[in-house]
């Protein structure tokens, strides 16, 4: 029965080192995907910003050459968003990173453990990171328990071996209670279709801040990073919906740069549930989230229905 047990143990260490080994890999040697082509100014129009001065003029500038790109977001004072550095209009959720001085498209955050930007094509690859880690350090604790009751009871030799059995045990204990709390914070971010830099700073759309601007319910959030087929979502496989450029939103709030009927309300940017969406078309990889109308009965975009009523007033920010 011993034997059996040891074999057990063996197949369920090697299984988790390699999901451990295999994601955390992935996580480090995944390069961050960076914004596309059509969101770099031609040389033209960088020539033209250089000699716009800041302000109205520029911006007028950026507006139109961020006229057909699927740009929904703007700083806090309602300016489009640009980057100086890799001068470029940034997609909506992309940051420019300090530590790898470029833009990250979905910018999570910049991790010194995996010495990489977390983003769109390695956010995956971060939880599963996060989960199988945590999972080892549950297995290490939890096979080394009966050996460190002994410790105490006296109940092992007299040797060396029982200092490496307490120090083990405390290691995989403490790592195991840091991971559950890094990975339930980034579960509830997964949950809440968030990043850590929009969990910190809400995104800003046209009619003001919106913390939940891009939740479609619980179901599609999860589908967004993990992909339609469930039988990948636990191998560190790339399989997150879009290209990284544009995302669904939940807005309910009309669009002041859309065309509006006299009565006020934009007719054709509304949806057959009454929701009204930005009239830039999204990009196939992420539209059909929006087809399935079940998904609009879900939690994040009723909750937010009723406090999406009264515009936020927008205060005043320099967007780096």
């Amino acid at each position: 029965m011993l034997w059996y047990y040891c074999i057990l143990c063996l197949i369920a260490y090697h299984f988790f080192v390699l999901l451990f080994v295999w994601s955390y890999w992935k996580t480090i040697f995944t390069i961050p995907m960076n914004p596309t082509k059509e969101f770099h100014l031609s040389y033209a129009d960088k020539e033209l910003i250089e000699r716009e001065p800041r302000g109205e003029s520029q911006q007028d500038v950026l507006r139109r050459l961020a006229k057909d790109l699927p740009v929904y977001t703007r700083t806090m004072s309602g300016a489009i968003r640009y980057c100086d550095r890799c001068q470029l209009v940034k997609p909506d959720r992309c940051h420019h990173c300090s530590v790898c001085d470029k833009c990250i498209l979905k910018m999570d955050h910049h991790c010194p453990w995996v010495n990489n930007c977390v983003g769109f094509s390695n956010y995956k690859f971060f939880l599963l990171f996060l989960a199988y880690s945590l999972l080892y350090c549950l297995f290490i604790v939890a096979t080394d328990l009966q050996y460190f009751i002994k410790f105490w009871t006296n109940g092992l030799p007299d040797t060396q071996a029982k200092f490496h059995i307490m120090f083990l045990f405390f290691a995989a204990a403490m790592f195991s209670v840091s991971l559950s709390s890094l990975f339930g914070y980034h579960c509830w971010l997964v949950c809440k279709n968030r990043s850590t830099l929009e969990a910190f700073r809400s995104p800003v759309f046209r009619h003001g801040t919106d913390k939940n601007g891009f939740s479609l319910g619980f179901s599609k959030n999860l589908r967004q990073v993990f992909g339609d087929e469930k039988k990948y979502w636990l191998l560190p496989i790339f399989t997150s919906l879009g290209d990284g450029c544009s995302f669904p939103t939940c807005l309910v709030n009309q669009d002041p740069e859309q065309a509006s009927t006299p009565s006020g309300t934009n007719v054709a940017a509304k949806s057959a549930d009454n929701h009204q969406f930005p009239a830039k078309p999204l990009r196939e990889s992420q539209s059909h989230l929006l087809t399935d109308t079940q998904s609009w009965t879900e939690s994040s975009c009723n909750e937010e229905k009723g406090k999406l009523g009264m515009i936020t007033r927008m205060t005043i920010e320099k967007e780096t």
